[in-house]
């Protein structure tokens, strides 16, 4: 018996990590799990401010965010699509504290395995794409170089494997998606065909006329086309 397919997109902030993790749960018919990190940040009632000035503070949040992560996956039984994964850990080690602590935690070991199930996009940073989200600390280009970095070191070290998303085009990212998701074998939500039956008589009420490249069957779906 298969398992279900699992999707993660990984990567430092401003990589574009949750528009395509919202296109291919649109496109796939798939849940999707957000970023817990706005939600831990927003249940603290903390600023942002505080989350770079007070070490207790971000000490707290980075291993709430982490907890977070883990129990949001484990409440998807089923397939999924995830704009993030352990990439809060990546903050943890420049701005906290506690990532030997979560280092020892056999909890980070068994979620690293099942990442390693599933199908891992890795989203290589940007200057074009950088902007502040409000949540992250810091959109300069050096901090998202260095948590880059980081994220590839993690990669490696747990033995995860990857697919690095190098093109800034979004069409480029969408046809890697796609070719790649092909080959493991899932499919788009609207590629189910009708039966096969049913064809012949459809195409018995055609007019010749019709038979230009232009009829049914030819282009792109309207949905397609827009969300490129």
């Amino acid at each position: 018996m298969r398992k279900p397919v699992r999707i993660y997109f990984v990567g430092a902030h401003s990589t574009g990590k949750t528009t395509l993790a919202r296109w291919v749960r649109d496109h796939y018919d798939l849940p999707m799990i957000s970023e817990v990190a706005r939600g831990v940040l927003a249940e603290m009632e903390e600023r942002l401010d505080q989350i770079r000035s007070n070490l207790d503070v971000v000490d707290r949040y980075q291993t709430q965010v982490f907890e977070r992560q883990i129990a949001a996956e484990a409440d998807h039984q089923g397939a999924f699509v995830s704009d993030r994964a352990f990439c809060n850990l990546a903050y943890a080690a420049h701005h906290s504290t506690v990532l030997a602590d979560l280092a020892r935690d056999r909890r980070l070991a068994d979620y690293m395995a099942s990442v390693r199930e599933g199908i891992v996009f890795f989203l290589r940073p940007h200057a074009e794409l950088l902007s502040h989200d409000g949540v992250r600390a810091g959109v300069a280009w050096e901090e998202v170089v260095r948590i880059d970095g980081m994220v590839k070191f993690m990669l490696e070290m747990f033995a995860v494997p990857y697919i690095p998303v190098e093109s800034l085009a979004m069409q480029e990212r969408v046809r890697l998606i796609e070719r790649v998701l092909s080959l493991a074998g899932v499919d788009r939500a609207h590629d189910v065909q009708a039966p096969m039956e049913s064809v012949p008589a459809r195409r018995a009420t055609l007019r010749p006329t019709r038979r230009d490249g232009n009829g049914e069957g030819s282009g792109l779906r309207n949905s397609e086309t827009a969300s490129l």
